[in-house]
């Protein structure tokens, strides 16, 4: 049977899906799916999956698509990030008897995209898109789809998709936002861009962005034009939003807890998508909470659901006896309801306007004002500073000068007669890298080798876990001696700032000295 394309694909192959659940990073996992689906999503994706451990390791695949067959969870579109055209198509290779579209992410704007070098850091690199999308085009048996995010130009935009179309793309989601729209400064997505880009291509779009409930996915298709609506923050706090019903958390938390239990996820993923979907309860109920950060099973889980359950009882028994809530808090927080997000200089009118840090660092330079975690540090310890221009640094090898061009992450100190602080006597202030220490004591250039590197509990306080065969001493430093090939041989156990040198052959264990 020839691959089907454009059109034909989307009516036949995806039914004509018009609610779709969009891909999401841990969150879009397969019971999250079919309860989306009972509550009329018609369309889902996994999670974004890196291509290129998915062709490498079999247990990544195992967990994240093999063990997770179920009949009922189709259609489905796997996606991947990848920006190797040979590494795209051998994981969908892999993938494509397993769903029924392959898609490209081109539209992840987060840090970790960028240092990866995927999703939407990639939307510039149209010869590498075009490579990648046509190689996927003829060598597979399903078809390929991308997701992105525009360009602020609308013309740029409409080009774009123009090209991905040409490639061999069959079906297009459009994110209205620029890569540079996320967190707190995600904004409003542009339905102008999609609607542009719907109009330019002959082949499927969905829209995503500004989805909040049934009548805004109504009103994005009527606006725009497209075949379907994708919705991501909008169906984590209701997952009933494509039903246009508001049903109460519990219920939907019950059910999903009972799908948890016959199609199983870590339980990071369960406990993530109750605080989006308690999100406005937990505000009123706030020690619920910490309860729900706490537990470690399901069934502690549900406990905390019950509870939650039995609380919000009560308060809808005060609200028809005609007591209002205090303190401004949503009236019917029981319910599934969106979550908008604050703008990027929009006050909370929860704290009275006060505005986010971000928001104030970027207005007043950023060193004045402290997130409540850092004021809480200040207040154990007056003299702690947070101005990272006071703030010790790693040292860096005298002689090369960059510690990365020697060997990273193994500095060490050459040392006189003493192990003392910086400015007693006998101290010698040297900082090299192992490779510059080892090439000065074969050429004669150095006294003596060093032999130890040693950990600062002020640089960085979890130093025991890393120090092999150490215990906790009494004071806040500790140090060892170790030959340079036992630090060359397990680099990543060194891997750790120093304070001082090491104690000469014969001298005591050295047990704590006070943090300078």
């Amino acid at each position: 049977m020839p691959k089907l394309q454009g059109f034909e694909f989307w009516s036949r192959t995806l039914g004509g899906a018009r609610h779709v659940v969009a891909p999401m990073v841990d969150q879009s996992e397969l019971a999250w799916r079919l309860l989306s689906r009972r509550h009329g999503a018609q369309l889902c994706y996994t999670p974004m999956l890196h291509a290129q451990v998915f062709v490498r390791d079999a247990n990544y695949r195992k967990e994240n698509l093999y063990c997770e067959v179920c009949p009922e969870d189709r259609p489905l579109i796997v996606q991947f990030c990848a920006n190797d055209p040979e590494v795209f198509v051998q994981a969908a290779l892999l993938a494509q008897d397993y769903c029924d579209a392959i898609d490209l992410n081109l539209g992840c704007p987060q840090m970790i995209a960028k240092r990866g070098h995927y999703g939407a850091f990639l939307q510039e690199e149209w010869d590498l898109l075009q490579r990648m999308i046509l190689l996927a085009h003829e060598k597979l048996s399903v078809p390929v789809t991308c997701k992105i995010r525009v360009f602020p130009e609308i013309d740029k935009t409409v080009k774009y998709a123009q090209m991905l179309e040409k490639a061999g793309c069959q079906l297009l989601t459009v994110h209205g936002r620029t890569k540079e729209q996320k967190g707190p400064l995600s904004g409003t997505a542009s339905w102008e861009h999609i609607k542009a880009v719907r109009q330019a291509v002959a082949i499927p779009v969905f829209a995503n962005g500004n989805i909040q409930s049934l009548r805004d996915v109504e009103r994005c298709i009527q606006d725009t034009g497209v075949q379907g609506v994708m919705s991501a923050e909008g169906n984590l706090h209701n997952p009933a939003l494509f039903e246009g019903r508001s049903p109460a958390v519990w219920e939907l938390a019950e059910e999903y807890l009972d799908i948890v239990q016959h199609y199983r996820c870590p339980l990071s993923y369960v406990r993530a998508h109750l605080f989006k979907l308690w999100h406005h309860t937990l505000q009123v109920h706030q020690q619920l909470r910490e309860e729900l950060a706490k537990v470690k099973t399901l069934e502690g889980v549900a406990a905390v659901n019950q509870e939650l359950k039995l609380r919000c009882q009560e308060d809808i028994s005060r609200q028809e006896e005609g007591e209002k809530p205090s303190g401004g808090l949503p009236f019917f927080h029981w319910i599934c309801q969106p979550y908008l997000r604050p703008g990027p200089r929009e006050g909370s009118k929860e704290n009275g306007g006060a505005r986010s840090k971000r928001a104030l660092e970027e207005e007043e330079g950023g060193t004045d004002v402290l997130s409540k975690n850092k004021q809480k540090k200040q207040l154990r310890n007056p003299h702690k500073t947070f101005d990272p221009s006071l703030k010790p640094k790693y040292a860096k090898c005298d002689q090369c000068g960059n510690p990365k061009a020697c060997a990273p992450g193994s500095l060490l100190r050459q040392w006189g007669t003493s192990h003392r602080r910086p400015g007693l006597p006998g101290f010698r202030e040297t900082d090299v890298c192992s490779t510059c220490a080892g090439a000065a004591a074969r050429s004669g250039l150095s006294e003596r080798p060093p032999t130890a590197q040693v950990t600062d509990c002020c640089l960085k306080p979890n130093w025991r876990s890393l120090w092999p065969g150490r215990g906790p001493s009494p004071g806040c430093r500790s140090l060892s001696q170790q030959d340079l090939g036992s630090q060359a041989a397990s680099p990543r156990l060194w891997a750790v700032p120093w304070p001082e040198g090491p104690l000469e052959p014969d001298a005591p264990p050295h047990q704590a000295q006070d943090c300078y």
